[in-house]
């Protein structure tokens, strides 16, 4: 069933939700003061969304609690690992142009593959796909020599240059370093630079004003500051460095990371949400193909054990390529969700759900180090079981 008959529901871009009154859904705004009262995160910005409206918008609490700054419903948040499902899309894209397939070798493109040998010493023969469903085998680099590459050939080598940590297909391991290789595909595949290709083929045509690696002056003011909770309880303790403060990436320092470099607002998201929820189309333009969206949103990893940090996951979510995927509803925001539901989470605790039962996107944005898992953890919880009660409501 899908919710397109709500009251209020109103059409409405990012870049306009902050000037406009924007429409509400009963219980999130509260759900997430309650979040904010318990000490759990200063402040939220959340959106609700069908395929073809915005049916809520909400910003509570703070970006800067010492400085009594409300948030914002255009504050610009590190997204972390939500960048996967737009690496993802790039690659499916290019798949759509004829320019490679997901089954491909990685050795195809990149030819150092090609000497790239299992930990029992056969070829590894890694495909796309693998780089994209966590089960490459591929080790991330260690943190210091990740910080320090500049291109994504940099981090190519320092990739390579470790043992690969199992044999490919046969488990199921978060790695990040596939998607990382994924946006030097796209750099070879496409011959422009990644985050180029995103802006011209998916976040200038999407309506994404604010999705980017590299902000501006002026987008560095809208960041929240970041909080870490304290392990005693109590008030939350500021990330130092973090907010309008924090280091601006540039090109000439930041590789264009795709597994996890992206800036982006609730509003932003929500339009990538859509088209998704769509299947792969927004506005009258598609953007991934039928077969596309299948890759995407189909479970491959078969019967592997996956998920994150807590045992019963293994068995609730399978993973297509760069996204969750929900097998059957169990606990945490999966107790909310459809089967079939997809969606990622970032490490500051930002997240995004898509039911395509439901006709639901639910996108949440916060910044706390610390977070536990993003499919059980209290915000995200509260965000997604009142939103999703709301929806069940539309009479309100």
């Amino acid at each position: 069933m899908r919710y397109y008959s709500l009251l209020g529901c109103v059409l409405i871009s990012s870049a306009a939700m902050s000037a406009l009154a924007a429409p509400e859904l009963p219980g999130v705004d509260s759900a997430m003061q309650s979040m904010i009262d318990a000490h759990e995160i200063a402040g939220a910005v959340t959106v609700v969304a069908t395929g073809r409206e915005i049916v809520h918008v909400g910003a509570v609490g703070y970006a800067d609690v010492a400085a009594q700054k409300p948030m914002q419903t255009d504050a610009l948040f590190r997204i972390a690992s939500m960048s996967k499902p737009v690496t993802s899309v790039a690659i499916l894209m290019l798949q759509d142009d004829g320019k490679l397939s997901v089954t491909d070798p990685v050795a195809k493109y990149i030819p150092e593959f090609a000497d790239l040998k299992t930990p029992s010493g056969k070829p590894a023969n890694l495909t796309i796909a693998q780089l994209l469903n966590h089960t490459s085998g591929l080790a991330d680099p260690r943190v210091s020599p990740a910080m320090a590459v500049k291109t994504l050939r940099d981090y190519l080598r320092v990739t390579l240059s470790q043992p690969m940590q199992f044999e490919p297909g046969t488990v199921w391991r978060y790695t990040s370093s596939g998607f990382n290789i994924s946006g030097l595909i796209v750099e070879i595949v496409s011959g422009q630079p990644f985050e180029v290709f995103l802006q011209n083929r998916l976040f200038g045509p999407l309506g994404m004003p604010d999705t980017t690696f590299y902000p501006s002056d002026a987008q560095m003011l809208r960041i929240p500051r970041s909080y870490r909770a304290n392990p005693t309880g109590g008030t939350l303790t500021v990330q130092q460095g973090s907010g309008p403060s924090s280091s601006k990436p540039t090109r000439d320092d930041t590789p264009p990371m795709g597994a996890g470099g992206l800036f982006s607002t609730a509003g932003d998201y929500a339009r990538f949400g859509q088209m998704l929820l769509n299947g792969g189309a927004l506005d009258g333009k598609r953007y991934l193909s039928a077969d596309a969206y299948k890759a995407l949103t189909t479970i491959c990893t078969g019967d592997l054990p996956t998920g994150y940090t807590k045992s019963k996951l293994n068995q609730v979510l399978g993973w297509g390529l760069g996204v969750a995927i929900v097998k059957a509803p169990a606990g945490g925001v999966s107790a909310q969700l459809s089967p079939g539901s997809f969606g990622h989470p970032g490490a500051l605790g930002t997240g995004a759900w898509i039911d395509p039962v439901k006709g639901a996107v639910y996108v949440m944005m916060v910044q706390r180090q610390n977070m536990p898992d993003n499919f059980e953890n209290p915000p995200a919880l509260a965000f997604v079981r009142a939103a999703a009660a709301a929806l069940a409501n539309p009479n309100h």
